[in-house]
């Protein structure tokens, strides 16, 4: 069995609305093995290996019904095994994940697409690999691959190496807990490292956070924090119970230090966290020197203050409130008189919560030299069998990072501990900060019985708030995420995808035009690149879920516009979960026969994905049945019709039940769009004040206009600020590069798009039948090499009877074409659809085909280009020298070279210099 190709989805997709990953699986030979008769020598170990397989529902929806798939007579297709398998590991791994299916591909035995949900996309990925290696390790002989595992591979073994790594990609506690608080509250979020650097919100609206500080975090709050000194000295002076304390940064002077504030004490790295170099209770010079030693290693300055007795505190402070109480223990085990203190932190240890540093909600205990250090004082080691019910503590302080626990106690803090938790945090200067304060009674007020401050941390763990050994868990996460978004405010902003074969690219400009002359900041996506403002960031087709989190991180932007095409969503999905407008302005004929599309209702089902995530409006073609399908699949609050027909029934229908639709009707003076909107109707605009339509002659600038103007209307844009817009949008190269961009200033009309499939193409034709020029119409007709034969030769017919002559020619790219394959095949049909071949020329090459147009054409004709290269193509066009081509007719028979400037060249008297704005040109009429 091979894996032929993987997709990794990074948002709704037309396999499910959250992320999966999808294989494209060859069973080869494994397509006759089904587990029915691979049997229990299969069936039996896996179960093992996974006994949570057991509890997969699968088809039958109920506990068991995977197995029992597994076991019926015929079983089931490896492929759905590999699946099944993939999941349950990621559940072993802490990924709760559950979703999955798997298909066979049609006309292809043996190939199946297998889709199953991750969390993690690595993650995913490498469960896929892993449950292939266990497949293939526990087939027979006679069917096991020559790349499978050898026979001493240990799945054990790697089942927890996975485990491992799927817990070093995962979230700590403290920063998962914030990602489940932002979930609750439909915040959107976006991992933006590998580590603990999260966005909450989109655009102008995100948040960051970083572990537990915070984008508002101060950074001089930050740095007083870990200046253990500076902070004593200003809580001190506001009257707070701090420790004496000196800094040293000699054994010497720690010793002198320790005499002078009075034994016992404490030594600290000034700019320690985590517990670590601390060593507490120190009551002799000699055990000043080896722990100054200890703190040394963790930074140059040390810290020596009094020690206070009492237990270890952590009082979580949020946005000035006190949320969050924690007494915490050191590191320890509990003797039962017949264990030894290695057996016993092998018994803690076991406890599932426990795990290596931050990955889970406790930490497992380590024998280190601080460790040995505690026992030795006590005349203990390893293999000392403590009394029952004695605690033996092998650690200092009481960090949950070195094997501490916690047992919350915030319902019984004490009003003036609570009072000194939340002055402490402000003085400090923390939106969020964890002080440790030391008393023998937390339930009394520290002005009675003692106590003091002994830090005050920035980017406190939540942990052992979340998740306390002892007592009630508190939600310490929501707190942070009302602080940074309080009720009411702004977390989203709007998105609008625009998805459909044709003019997906017009209407995203147009609607990004009209929200931009609205006043907002507008993040574009589209085939030409991504726009921040209207100014081009990143240039190339950017389509796809890379482009729409580029949009969606940008700090600047208050609403995305995306352009959603067909292969992104093939590719990587929408890569957002939802979008507040959607439209589907059409679906024909295009890149049918690829990556396993190959029918019209194949590419609807694909372009609808946008439509069903939807949340605000779906805006649908009612004039194509295709779309108007759509309008079962969404959830969206408004469903908003477009139509161009105003008898069209169903939206008639519609509209008296109270819905929205566009509707194109003819008045007087032309066609108007108007607006029906709970059974009212508003007039918008006349479509021959669109400058895009060029008066109304270009229907399909009318439609995709009609479009924007129902995206903007369902985003709360203004009537007057859509009118606006589109008065002041055209089909200009630098508007809309390659969309109907007219050129007026040869003697003759030039219209340059990028028109490549049929009905694009018939549009356009259209629109020169509208223009009805003085001479003749001349087309530069072309096809995509990548699509089928059927779609190039339907181009060609749709093009036939509407120009004079015919210039067929290839795409750079030929796609696996032949060099002059498609040009032929446009003519070969052209001929069919009766055009004489005496109006026909093939030229392969653009740039050729381009420059014989724009020579053969005379005044007051009119040249329609179907353009590949367009920023090359536009530049052709603008430059062709009309004016010499009109003056001297005889230059069509002239050699034209390029010579080098600086050179001293002589000429006889019959050479003619050409100048002209792109320099000097030297020309010869050729035989002399």
């Amino acid at each position: 069995m091979k894996i032929l190709s993987t997709n990794v989805y990074v948002g709704p997709n037309v396999y499910a609305h959250f992320p999966v990953i999808r294989h494209v699986l060859d069973l080869g030979v494994l397509e006759e093995w089904p587990t029915g008769r691979l049997g229990d020598a299969f069936i039996a170990p896996l179960l093992e290996f996974l006994p949570g397989l057991h509890e997969h529902g699968c088809s039958y929806k109920e506990t068991g019904g995977f197995v029992r798939r597994l076991r019926e007579d015929e079983g089931t297709w490896l492929g759905h095994v590999m699946e099944h398998i993939a999941i349950e590991l990621q559940n072993v791994a802490g990924s709760p994940v559950t979703f999955g299916r798997t298909r066979s591909i049609d006309g292809e035995t043996g190939h199946y697409n297998m889709v199953f949900q991750y969390l993690d996309a690595e993650v995913g990925r490498e469960a896929g690999r892993l449950a292939l290696d266990l497949i293939h390790s526990l087939l027979p002989d006679e069917v096991r691959p020559d790349d499978a595992p050898a026979a001493d591979w240990d799945f054990v073994e790697e089942r927890d190496g996975f485990i491992r790594y799927a817990q070093r990609r995962a979230f700590g506690p403290s920063t998962a807990s914030l990602v489940k608080a932002a979930e609750e509250r439909d915040i959107p979020w976006i991992r933006l490292n590998r580590q603990s650097l999260v966005q909450f919100g989109h655009g102008r609206y995100q948040q960051r956070i970083q572990a537990t500080t915070t984008g508002r975090t101060s950074n001089i709050g930050v740095e007083l924090a870990s200046d253990k000194e500076e902070t004593n000295s200003i809580l001190r002076d506001l009257g707070l119970p701090v420790p004496k304390q000196r800094m040293i940064r000699n054994s010497r002077d720690a010793k002198r230090a320790a005499e002078r504030i009075g034994f016992p004490v404490v030594l600290k790295p000034l700019a320690g966290n985590h517990g670590r170099g601390v060593s507490i209770n120190l009551k002799t010079p000699e055990e000043v020197e080896v722990a100054f030693e200890k703190a040394r290693e963790h930074g140059r300055n040390v810290i020596v203050e009094s020690f206070i007795e009492g237990f270890d505190h952590r009082l979580l402070v949020i946005n000035g409130k006190l949320v969050a109480a924690a007494k915490r223990m050191p590191g320890h085990v509990v003797g039962d008189g017949k264990s030894t203190i290695a057996e016993l932190v092998d018994v803690v240890n076991s406890d599932p919560r426990r795990g290596v540093g931050h990955e889970k909600v406790l930490t497992r205990l380590e024998f280190d030299d601080q460790a040995e250090r505690l026992l030795k004082k006590l005349g203990y080691s390893a293999d000392t069998v403590a009394e029952k019910d004695e605690v033996v503590f092998l650690r200092s302080t009481a960090n949950l990072s070195t094997g501490g626990t916690a047992i919350d106690v915030t319902d019984v803090i004490h009003p003036d501990n609570r009072e000194m938790a939340e002055r402490s945090i402000k003085a400090i200067g923390l939106d969020i900060g964890g002080v440790d304060f030391l008393t023998q009674d937390i339930t009394e007020s520290y002005r009675e019985t003692g106590g003091g401050i002994c830090e005050v941390n920035a980017g406190p763990g939540f942990r052992m708030h979340v998740a306390p050994s002892e007592g009630t868990p508190r939600d310490v996460a929501g707190p942070v995420i009302d602080m940074l978004f309080p009720p009411e405010t702004p977390r989203r902003i709007p998105i609008a995808a625009i998805t459909g074969t044709n003019g997906k690219t017009t209407t995203s400009r147009m609607l990004a035009h009209i929200l931009k002359m609205s006043g907002k900041t507008v993040g574009l996506t589209s085939t030409d690149g991504v726009y921040i403002d209207g100014q081009l960031s990143v240039p190339g087709d950017m389509t796809g879920p890379v482009s729409a989190k580029m949009i969606l991180r940008d700090p600047s932007v208050d609403a995305a516009v995306l352009e959603t095409a067909r292969g992104g969503l093939l590719r990587g999905g929408m890569g957002y979960q939802n979008c507040n407008v959607a439209a589907c302005l059409n679906v024909s004929s295009d890149h049918l026969g690829l990556h396993g599309i190959n029918t019209l209702e194949q590419l609807a089902e694909i372009k609808r994905v946008p439509i069903e995530v939807a949340t605000d409006a779906a805006v649908l073609n009612a004039d194509d049945v295709l779309c108007l399908q759509m309008a079962d699949y969404t959830d969206a609050a408004t469903l908003c019709y477009v139509t161009m027909n105003p008898g069209h029934p169903l939206v008639k229908k519609h509209i008296r039940a109270g819905g929205m639709a566009f509707v194109l009707e003819e008045g007087m003076n032309g066609h108007m769009i108007t607006i029906y909107d709970n059974e009212g109707n508003t007039q918008l605009l006349w479509t021959h004040l669109i400058p895009a339509t060029i008066e109304g002659r270009a229907m399909h600038n009318v439609q995709n206009a009609m479009f924007a103007a129902a995206l903007a209307y369902n985003m709360k844009i203004g009537l007057e600020d859509i009118r606006h817009g589109l008065r002041t949008f055209d089909s200009t190269f630098f508007q809309v590069p390659g969309r109907m961009n007219i050129y007026d200033e040869h003697p003759f009309k030039v219209i340059l798009d990028y028109a490549h499939n049929p009905a694009a193409v018939s549009a356009m034709c259209n629109l020169v039948d509208r223009f009805e020029p003085e001479g003749q119409r001349i087309v530069v007709l072309a096809a995509p090499g990548d699509r089928r034969d059927e779609d190039i030769r339907d181009i060609a017919e749709v093009a036939a009877g509407h120009f004079d002559h015919y210039i067929c020619r290839c795409d750079d790219n030929r796609r696996g074409r032949g060099k002059d394959e498609v040009a032929v095949m446009l003519k070969n049909k052209l001929l069919e659809c009766g055009v004489s071949s005496d109006r026909i020329d093939v030229i392969p090459d653009e740039q050729e085909a381009i420059s014989k147009s724009l020579e053969m054409a005379a005044s007051g004709d009119l040249i329609l280009i179907l353009a590949d290269s367009i920023k090359r193509s536009w530049k052709q066009i603008i430059y062709f020298n009309s004016e010499a081509k009109g003056e001297d007719n005889a230059m069509r028979n002239t050699v034209v070279l390029d010579l080098p400037k600086g050179e001293g060249f002589t000429f006889d008297s019959d050479v003619e210099i050409i100048s002209d704005e792109r320099g000097v040109r030297i020309a010869r009429e050729e035989g002399d």
